[in-house]
C-alpha cells in the first residue's frame, strides 16, 4: 500500500522544492524561468541569476489589520519559507507597502544572502531606513534608471501609477515598474498600477514579450490597480504576447478571479499563463521563444 501524504507534508513538500529550484542555476536547455510566491510576488532565473521581486513571505500585515475594516488575513501559505532562499542576486520592491516591501522577509533574504543587493524607490528612503538592513547593499532607485547588475541582465525602471502617478519634492517617483531584459527575453513587472497615458508606448520601444500585471482591479478600500480587461487592453496596445496576472488570491477583501482573463483574450493574439503558486513557468528556452 502507498502511504498518502497529509495536505500538510504535501505543502511542506512543495515548498521544499520550490527553495531547491531557487537555489539551483535553471538546468541544461532552460534560460529562463520564473515562480509566482503570491501577491505580487515573483522570483525570477536566468541561468544562475536570481531575482526576487515584491516577494510578501511574512504574516506581518494580518497582525497589522486583525479586527480593521480591511483585514489581511493570508489566504494562502508562502510557498517557500524565506529562511530557506540561499542563492539571491537581487531584490527589487516597487514601492514601499508591505506587501511590496516585506519588512521582516526583506531583513532575512539581506542576512542570508550577503551578496544580495535590494533595490527600492528613492522617494521611500525613510520607510526603508526603518527597517534592519544593511545600507551599503540598498539602492534607492528612480524613474528612467537604468541597471545592468550582471552580464547580460539590465533593469529599465520607469513609473507606475497606484491610481495616480505620486511623486515627492524631488519629483522622484513612490511607485515604479520594472523593464527586465534577461539575455533576449524581455520581461516587464508593473508592481501596482494602474493604466496612464504613454505606459503603453514605453513597453512597446522596449519589446516587452512578457508581461506580470495586476487584476485586483479598485474600489476596495485601499489604493487599486488595473483589471482583468484593463491589463488585456495594456498588452494590445503595446504588442506583449503573453500575460502573467498578479494581486489577486491573497487577502480575500482585494482579489479577483483571475480565470476570467480566459474569455477576455479568447480570439485576440496574447496568451494568459494563469500561475500557480510555487510553480515554475519556463518562459525561454535555449531552442525556443515564448512562453510555455
Amino acid at each position: 500500500m502507498v502511504p498518502r501524504l497529509t495536505s500538510d507534508e504535501t505543502s511542506k513538500a512543495a515548498r521544499l522544492r520550490t527553495a531547491r529550484e531557487l537555489n539551483s542555476p535553471l538546468p541544461p536547455g532552460e534560460e529562463v524561468a520564473l515562480w509566482w510566491l503570491g501577491q505580487s510576488g515573483f522570483a525570477i532565473k536566468f541561468g544562475r541569476y536570481t531575482i526576487l521581486i515584491d516577494v510578501y513571505l511574512s504574516d506581518y500585515l494580518s497582525r497589522k489589520y486583525r479586527g480593521t475594516e480591511t483585514p489581511h488575513e493570508r489566504l494562502m501559505p508562502p510557498p517557500v519559507e524565506v529562511g530557506e532562499l540561499r542563492s539571491v542576486d537581487l531584490i527589487l520592491c516597487s514601492h514601499g507597502h508591505s506587501d511590496h516591501m516585506d519588512p521582516e522577509s526583506c531583513p532575512i533574504l539581506m542576512a542570508n544572502n550577503p551578496e544580495a543587493r535590494l533595490v527600492y524607490p528613492a522617494a521611500e528612503r525613510d520607510r526603508l531606513m526603518e527597517l534592519e538592513l544593511p545600507r551599503e547593499r540598498c539602492l534607492g532607485v528612480d524613474a528612467g534608471d537604468v541597471l545592468c547588475p550582471a552580464p547580460g541582465v539590465r533593469i529599465d525602471i520607469i513609473p507606475s501609477a497606484h491610481e495616480v502617478l505620486k511623486t515627492n519634492e524631488r519629483a522622484q517617483h513612490y511607485f515604479l515598474g520594472f523593464i527586465m531584459t534577461l539575455g533576449d527575453c524581455t520581461i516587464y513587472h508593473s508592481g501596482d498600477c494602474v493604466l496612464y497615458d504613454g505606459l503603453a508606448e514605453k513597453l512597446a520601444a522596449h519589446r516587452v514579450e512578457i508581461a506580470l500585471l495586476p487584476i485586483n482591479g479598485r474600489g476596495k478600500g485601499v489604493p487599486g490597480n488595473m483589471d482583468a480587461r484593463e491589463s488585456v487592453s495594456l498588452c494590445e496596445a503595446a504588442n506583449i504576447k503573453t500575460l502573467i496576472p498578479h494581486h489577486y488570491g491573497m487577502f480575500a477583501f482585494n482579489t479577483a478571479e483571475p480565470e476570467e482573463l480566459n474569455g477576455i483574450v479568447a480570439g485576440k493574439d496574447i496568451m494568459c499563463i494563469i500561475p500557480q503558486v510555487g510553480e515554475k513557468i519556463v518562459v525561454r528556452r535555449s531552442d525556443t521563444k515564448g512562453g510555455e
